[in-house]
């Protein structure tokens, strides 16, 4: 085949993404359907937003005893939304 390339689809698509800038957006999309399907209904009541902003992700939670419960799984929240982005790209978890 003339011109055949070996790139994966997936390598080609992240490209894209890092090129027009849109990998921040669908990263923090992601992020959000996550919280929403996964914390459960008490967690998404008190959850007023989720911001990623550069490689940090914002998360304002209403309740005071549930942002300091919240906060003490920062490091493993981390390493599941690294785990479902499917790189190392989110560098710290911030609960306020």
């Amino acid at each position: 085949m003339a011109g055949h390339n070996d790139k994966i689809l997936k390598d080609v698509l992240r490209e894209m993404l890092d090129q027009y800038k849109y990998k921040g957006k669908l990263y923090q999309a992601n992020i959000r359907q996550f919280w929403r399907e996964n914390m459960g209904t008490s967690i998404n009541t008190y959850t007023k937003e989720i911001k990623l902003r550069g490689r940090k992700v914002y998360i304002t939670i209403e309740s005071a005893a549930l942002r300091q419960e919240l906060s003490y799984g920062r490091e493993k929240l981390k390493n599941v939304f690294n785990r479902i982005l499917g790189e190392p790209y989110i560098e710290e978890v911030i609960i306020r």
